[in-house]
């Protein structure tokens, strides 16, 4: 069998075509995409990637070149959870979350993308197959606009071929995030599917007084209200609050998905980017189909778009704000409100290495 014979890494900083901002995060100007390139004896190829707020790329860029090719140069390119687990242990003592998992994750999809062109195979099929069809929802970053703007913004989403809309909440003033909600029910109707996203903005206290707000517009769920380690507050926020819950695009481990479902949220939202991979994010995905839950996700939809069509739990997939459509050379193309894993061997990304060049960090 084929052995993992180099590894070769970049770090880019993208550019936002206009600022972005959220309750934590603040304003975002450009984001980094670190990738890593994993080339096999028999000079097979795949690709990973993970991405940063525009901070610490850095040091996953040093991991994935430096700390990781000498435990997995000459090793089975095929044995991805030998190798998932070495790695996870190895890396455990400096770095079990963090740049680590990034780096682990950008890894992992590396070695799926590969093993599933070496056989000729799309990845979602590799992975078991359930469904290419998926729905999607827009993942706003929006804060800072006015209703008439966040209206005008999903207008713009509408014609792009989305029909389920995620905004942001969190501003000082929680009648501010209630009159955009109105806006957004009395343009588009009751049976938009509507989510927000607080960013781990709120008190307990303050989630479960949001989530009050928020119930007479029907949200599909209410998106990280409080960090996600904290199980008893969403325990509290899911029972007082009386709206379902979703979060763990900032978690970093199947046992950490673990606790945030026996807190109480309905919706787990991995990230493959950050939550260990393509490996990682399935074990989660079935984890919750155990609980008999939905899983959603966070980030990275032109490769997520193949996990959700392999899970029979999905639920809507999160285009997300920090696209690269302008780097890629199939960006992932929607109608009526889903989207189709696409059929060519791997994960279908094929990135503009020329055009990526000029922005290099």
């Amino acid at each position: 069998m084929p052995a993992i014979a180099h590894l070769k890494t970049d770090h880019y900083r993208i550019p936002l075509p206009r600022a972005l901002e959220d309750s934590m995060h603040g304003s975002m100007a450009d984001f980094e995409v670190i990738t890593v390139t994993v080339t096999d004896t028999d000079g097979g190829t795949g690709v990973g990637y993970t991405y940063t707020c525009g901070e610490n790329g850095g040091a996953i860029a040093d991991i994935l070149g430096r700390e990781m090719p000498p435990r997995v140069a000459g090793r089975d390119a095929d044995l991805i959870e030998a190798l998932w687990k070495d790695l996870w242990w190895s890396f455990h003592y400096g770095g079990r979350g963090g740049p680590t998992v990034l780096a682990l994750s950008a890894f992992d999809m590396a070695l799926w993308d590969l093993k599933a062109r070496r056989m000729g195979l799309p990845l979602y099929r590799l992975l078991g197959g359930y469904d290419a069809q998926v729905p999607v929802y827009a993942g706003g970053i929006d804060i800072d606009l006015s209703p008439a703007e966040l209206v005008d913004q999903t207008h713009e989403n509408f014609a792009k071929g989305h029909r389920a809309i995620k905004m942001k909440v969190g501003r000082e003033r929680l009648s501010e995030d209630v009159a955009k909600m109105a806006a957004l029910r009395e343009t588009f109707g009751p049976d938009m599917p509507l989510m927000a996203d607080a960013n781990m903005k709120y008190t307990v206290d303050a989630a479960i007084r949001a989530a009050r707000a928020f119930r007479a517009f029907d949200l599909t769920w209410f998106e990280e209200p409080i960090p996600p380690d904290h199980p008893q507050g969403h325990a509290r926020i899911a029972t007082e609050g009386g709206i379902p819950l979703a979060s763990g695009e900032n978690l970093r481990s199947t046992w950490d998905f673990r606790t945030l479902i026996e807190s109480g949220v309905t919706f787990p939202e991995p990230d493959v980017t950050n939550c260990g991979g393509v490996t990682a994010f399935m074990k989660i995905a079935h984890l919750a189909e155990c609980f008999h839950l939905p899983v959603t996700s966070h980030g990275a939809h032109d490769v997520t778009v193949h996990l959700l069509a392999a899970c029979p739990n999905r639920t809507f997939m999160e285009a997300h704000g920090f696209g690269l459509d302008a780097y890629i050379e199939t960006p992932l193309a929607l109608s009526d409100g889903t989207a189709r894993a696409p059929e060519t061997p791997g994960h279908g990304i094929v990135f503009d290495w020329e055009r990526l060049e000029r922005l290099r960090a």
